[in-house]
């Protein structure tokens, strides 16, 4: 028999919280993912007992498995239920890595409404990495 993961792991997931409810669950998951804390092929709780232990409808993680599925971080098998992907960390890591760039991306466009130049964005950019060095 597998060891469950806590829906504790998954949560909180809230109606208050920002986003879709089936949202809150996949980024949870993919969250656990990134984190190691879902190994590749592990199985995932079945849609009944996550969705039992978040206090959301089976159709809400229905949905997030599918979101799951489709961006290839699980896979689903019929009778067995669903698992993390081989390449699932993969995924996750590069969806972050996107959004990272898009977050830089944005940076520089603030920057140059600023009127700072590359040298002074540079400047700026290495500041905060160093701040990030000593936490």
């Amino acid at each position: 028999m597998t060891a469950r993961l806590p829906a504790l792991a998954f949560g909180p997931i809230s109606p208050a919280a920002p986003g879709p409810l089936y949202e809150q669950v996949a980024g949870a998951v993919k969250r656990e993912v990134a984190a190691g804390r879902l190994k590749p092929g592990e199985a995932l709780p079945s849609l009944r007992v996550l969705a039992a232990d978040l206090m959301v409808s089976l159709i809400t993680v229905k949905r997030a498995y599918e979101e799951l599925e489709r961006d290839g971080v699980i896979y689903s098998r019929q009778g067995l239920g669903a698992f993390v992907a081989a390449a699932g960390l993969d995924h996750v890591r590069e969806q972050k890595a996107e959004a990272a760039a898009a977050a830089l991306r944005a940076a520089v466009a603030a920057g140059r409404a600023a009127g700072l130049s590359d040298d002074d964005l540079r400047a700026r950019l290495q500041i905060i990495l160093d701040e990030g060095d000593a936490q």
